[in-house]
Order: structure tokens, then sequence, then C-alpha cells
């Protein structure tokens, strides 16, 4: 099936790390992690922390790397020095799973969808500087910023997406024929919005 964007057909949207960004979309993002995301990533911890930043593997050990705040009920990852602790010199999450064939297995959903959103009656959108009240001010969130259009650049986002969406309707007619289903890796009742914050974790 196809993916309904609200504002896809008019977003431009170029990641651009490693090519002038140093990963910002990491700085004081503090993506919520959902508890299967929380199962994948304890299960490969010994492999992870050899891979953060000194400073930062110490905290997790000591602390764990999600933090007790909370947003919608579940847990945010930690940030040290204002870097989401699993961010050196790009994401760690990212570069295991890269390594394994699947770059997006210990990813939490926020930051693999990013930046696509859905807002609060369900519906997908590209987070864009202007649209629907943008409050995080990203470069890359500025459809000046680039002549690319979403629909190209972000087709792995929108199959992953849709993905989901599809697991959600699954699981929901799943609930109501009293059929057994897979967890749906994301709960589609709210927005998937980071929480941006300038404080410490």
């Amino acid at each position: 099936m196809s993916l309904p964007v609200l504002n896809l057909s008019q977003a431009r949207f170029e990641c651009t790390f490693g090519r002038g960004c140093c990963g910002v979309c990491c700085r004081n993002g503090r993506p919520l992690i959902y508890p299967e995301e929380a199962s994948r990533i304890d299960a490969k911890l010994p492999v992870i922390l050899p891979s953060l930043r000194p400073e930062v593997r110490a905290l997790v050990e000591s602390k764990g790397y999600q933090s007790r705040r909370r947003k919608r009920g579940f847990p945010v990852a930690r940030v040290s020095k204002g870097w989401c602790v699993f961010f050196n010199q790009g994401c760690v999450l990212h570069a295991i799973g890269a390594a394994e064939g699947d770059k997006l297995r210990y990813k939490p959903a926020v930051c693999a969808l990013f930046p696509l959103d859905r807002d609060e009656q369900n519906r997908w959108y590209v987070r864009q500087r202007g649209f629907k009240g943008e409050g995080w001010d990203l470069f890359c969130l500025d459809p000046n910023a680039s002549d690319k259009p979403a629909v190209e650049s972000l087709r792995e986002e929108i199959a992953l997406a849709r993905r989901f969406t599809e697991e959600g309707a699954e699981c929901q007619t799943s609930s109501v024929t009293g059929r057994s289903s897979d967890p749906v890796p994301i709960p589609f009742s709210a927005p998937l919005r980071q929480t941006v914050s300038r404080r410490q974790a």
C-alpha cells in the first residue's frame, strides 16, 4: 500500500551528516525507547559499551542508558554533555547494526524514522520549519536549505513507516479477531516527536 504523507509533495530534506553536519539531530534529541528496543539494546550492550565515548561508557555502566525522564510513559535515552549517550562521531547503534547487515536493528524508532512524524490524528508528515509549528531549529528541517525532494531522500524512512503502519493495522485486527500477533514496534496513538531539552539527563 502507498503511505499517505501530508506534505510529502512539498517537503525538501537532505541528511548531510559527514558532509557539513556533525550529527546535530543527536544533540539533546532524547529519543524515547520502547520496551522491544530496550530488549535488543540490552542484549547487545556488551558489544555497544566499548564503542561509546569513554566518559559515557562509565555513565552507562553506573546509571544505565535510559534517563529517569519519561515521555508518553516511556523512558528516553540519557544525554551526556549535550549528546545522546549512543553518539560517538555518529550513532553507535547505527554502526553496529550496519556491520551486521541491518543499520536500523538497534536504533530507536523515532531516530530511524526521522524526520517523519505523526500528528494528533495519526497522519504522517515530514517535519519542516514552518509546518505544524515545528519547534526544532535544525537546518535540515528548513525546506529552503535543500532542493532535494523528500519523496526521493526519504524512501527508506517512508518504507519503514509503511511497514509499521501495516503491522499496526494487523495488530488491531488481531485484537478484534483474537488471533495472536507479534508486538507492534511503535504505539500508533501518539506522535513520534522527540523531546528537545538543553538540560542534562
